[in-house]
């Protein structure tokens, strides 16, 4: 009889060390799996629905604790670190903005990003409201680049794509 209480015991001591060890492995899995999303420079990138925000939130402070200006090329991402430089892509008109990531969102079901009015209007999606992009990292860098102490802005050009490329 003392035999299997010692034989139980012991094994319920071998399973309370294990499930610690268990634990401690699922939870590294499922931050890998979350991690395991971000945005490449090189690939496709993510696909998804775009909004803009705009002068109803100017002044106030985003996330990162920047104020929001008018004329900044800026944007609200879920997941992506402050100051990320983020290639943003119209996919119904070919137009491109480079944006820095300096707020949490968007919060809306389906979208991937918030844009500034500045890189709505870039993007040509002011008027439209929503709108289907794709996100890159900008290549070469992370962060968009301005002098110290100064506001950071990101470079920005259009791009129209013609008939045949």
């Amino acid at each position: 009889m003392q035999v299997r209480a010692r034989r139980r015991s012991s094994s319920r001591a071998l399973v309370r060390a294990r499930t610690p060890t268990r634990l401690a492995g699922c939870l590294l899995l499922l931050l890998a799996v979350g991690c395991a999303r971000n945005l490449r420079s090189e690939g496709g990138g993510e696909e998804g629905e775009a909004s803009w925000y705009g002068p109803g939130l100017y002044g106030r402070k985003t996330a990162s604790g920047e104020v929001l200006r008018p004329g900044t090329m800026t944007a609200a991402h879920r997941t992506l670190p402050f100051g990320t430089c983020l290639r943003v892509t119209n996919l119904e008109n070919g137009r491109v903005a480079e944006v820095r990531v300096n707020d949490r969102g968007p919060y809306a079901a389906g979208r991937i990003v918030d844009v500034s009015e500045s890189a709505a209007r870039t993007l040509g999606m002011h008027g439209k409201g929503v709108t289907r992009v794709r996100l890159e990292r900008c290549t070469g860098r992370t962060e968009v680049e301005g002098e110290p102490g100064e506001p950071r802005v990101a470079r920005v050009w259009i791009q129209e794509v013609g008939e045949g490329g």
